[in-house]
């Protein structure tokens, strides 16, 4: 155990946001370990998997723990997937692990999945399929994480997919939930399909994509602007796109205009690329996995859009935003447009004219507001 205490003092965020009030590990991850250590050291290397690792505390954990190899990990969430590996290099363990898509060849075989629950019922529904649909008959999924987040509706999600759902008692305000007996599966639930018929848009959707099928109601009031951005705009991008549902709008109301949506969410990306496909558009609508458009080269495109998030993890953090606007200024080009909707009492306005440009208020309502910045013919100044 002091080996583990090692790795878990020695574990970062990093790509994610740091900050004092924010943690590469938390007791629930430690609770699982626990719970799961009989379980692990009967199955042996080769026959583990660990799904929603934040940033790498379960799957190094493990490894450490009970000296395995070959243990196969899906992390959704792009950050995680890249703390993960900064942290398994830093301790030489990055040849234990491989990283997978949430598919049959990460689960086929598997005898233990270690679980961090994730909040949207939807996504921990798509996860319970996958696994009683792939993994060993006899698996046994060890899943937990902090009380303040668990339902009993996570318990009935799970319950639709295993004939066994039994809770832990707490310890350190986190809890465990022990789940075995696959019961039988049918068709494959995700992703679902709906069409909205008020923006004109099918919408495909894998269970963890932010908002599901549904149009959220940040994006719908950003859309009623979609007329007003930059006309002469030859790239756009949908910074986390979610499902796709502003990305093809604006491939369908311009059709000259190339567009990129990106997202982080691996679920997210695979839901934009579909309904892209689904509404015609996926010849001029590309989807990425990236980190804040990381990957995207300076002065690239004329508009962005953004709905940026304002938690991180179960946090109230308004790091990522901020993240995503100095990429945006670094990724417009001059006299390129940024729209952003936010939730109006976090007033993103003056840090968004810091680091893009010149930015008003074009739209609010009860709920939410409306900004454009427009990025200066100059270099935007260091930041």
């Amino acid at each position: 155990m002091d080996d583990v205490e090692d790795v878990f003092g020695r574990l970062r965020r990093y790509p994610d946001v740091e900050a004092l009030n924010l943690y590469a590990v938390d007791a629930a991850d430690r609770l699982i370990l626990d719970a799961a250590a009989d379980a692990i050291e009967k199955a042996g290397s080769g026959k583990i998997a660990v799904i929603g690792d934040n940033y790498g505390a379960l799957t190094l954990g493990a490894i450490v723990r009970h000296d395995l190899r070959e243990v196969r990990v899906h992390q959704d969430l792009l950050t995680g997937e890249l703390a993960l590996a900064n942290n398994a290099r830093t301790l030489g363990l990055a040849d234990r692990y491989t990283a997978h898509a949430l598919t049959e060849e990460l689960l086929s075989g598997v005898e233990v999945v270690l679980l961090r629950l994730p909040r949207v019922l939807a996504g921990l529904a798509e996860v319970a399929d996958a696994i009683a649909r792939y993994a060993d008959p006899g698996v046994s999924v060890i899943a937990g994480g902090r009380d303040k987040y668990l339902t009993k509706s996570m318990n009935d999600v799970l319950a639709e997919s295993f004939s066994t759902v039994l809770a832990s008692r707490g310890r350190q305000k986190s809890r465990t939930l022990f789940v075995e007996g696959p019961k039988p599966v049918g068709d494959p639930r995700f992703p679902v399909r709906e069409c909205l018929d008020e923006v004109g848009i099918e919408v495909v959707a894998h269970g963890a994509a932010f908002s599901g099928p549904r149009l959220d109601i940040g994006t719908r009031f950003l859309l009623q602007h979609l007329k007003w951005m930059k006309p002469d705009a030859r790239d756009a991008i949908d910074l986390g796109c979610g499902t796709g549902i502003l990305a093809v709008a604006l491939a369908k109301a311009r059709p000259a205009l190339r567009v990129v949506g990106t997202d982080q969410s691996a679920a997210a990306v695979a839901s934009a690329r579909a309904t892209a496909s689904a509404n015609d558009v996926a010849d001029r609508v590309t989807v990425v996995r990236d980190d804040a458009m990381s990957s995207a080269a300076d002065n690239s495109a004329d508009l962005v859009l953004c709905n940026p998030p304002f938690h991180v993890g179960a946090a109230v953090h308004t790091g990522s935003a901020i993240k995503m606007f100095a990429e945006t200024g670094r990724v417009l080009r001059p006299g390129g447009e940024l729209w952003t909707v936010y939730n109006t009492h976090l007033n993103y306005r003056g840090v968004v004219e810091r680091m893009v440009g010149h930015t008003e208020v074009i739209g609010r309502n009860r709920k939410f507001t409306v900004t454009r910045s427009v990025r200066g013919l100059h270099d935007v100044r260091q930041r």
